[in-house]
C-alpha cells in the first residue's frame, strides 16, 4: 500500500491549508487513517485520526482549528487546517491501517503504512 500526501506549503499565521492523502494498492479495507507531525529533535505526535465510521480523535493543540475527514470511496483522508500558528510548523505524515487482499488467493492481511511527509511552514 502506498500513501501519497499533498497540500503542504508556506502560509502566514492565521491562514489555512488543506492536506490530502490518497491510499493505493491492493486494499481490502481501510480502518484507521490519520495525520501526525514531526519537528527536528522531537517525537512524531498525533494530529488527528478518523476511523471508517467517521469517528475522530484530535491532538489537544489542534482541537477546534483542524478538521479531519475521509472519502472512503476514494481511499483518501483530508486535513483542513485553519487559524494556523507558527507552532504548527512541521512535516506532516499521513498514516493508514487496514487490510490488503491478494487477487491470487483472496487472502487478506493487515497492513500499516506511512506517507512520505509534506512540509507545512507557518511564518510571516
Amino acid at each position: 500500500v502506498q500513501l501519497q500526501a499533498s497540500g503542504g506549503g508556506l502560509v502566514q499565521p492565521g491562514g489555512s491549508l488543506r492536506l490530502s492523502c490518497a491510499a493505493s494498492g491492493n486494499i481490502f479495507r481501510l480502518d484507521d487513517m490519520g495525520w501526525y507531525r514531526q519537528t527536528p529533535g522531537k517525537q512524531r505526535e498525533l494530529v488527528a485520526t478518523i476511523i471508517m465510521t467517521g469517528r475522530t480523535n484530535y491532538g489537544d493543540s489542534v482541537k477546534g482549528r483542524f478538521t479531519i475527514t475521509r472519502d472512503n470511496a476514494k481511499n483518501t483522508v483530508f486535513l483542513q487546517m485553519n487559524n494556523l500558528e507558527p507552532a504548527d510548523t512541521a512535516v506532516y505524515y499521513c498514516n493508514a491501517e487496514g487490510y490488503t487482499i491478494s487477487h491470487m488467493t483472496s487472502r487478506t492481511e493487515p497492513f500499516g503504512a506511512w506517507g512520505q511527509g509534506t512540509q507545512v511552514t507557518v511564518s510571516s
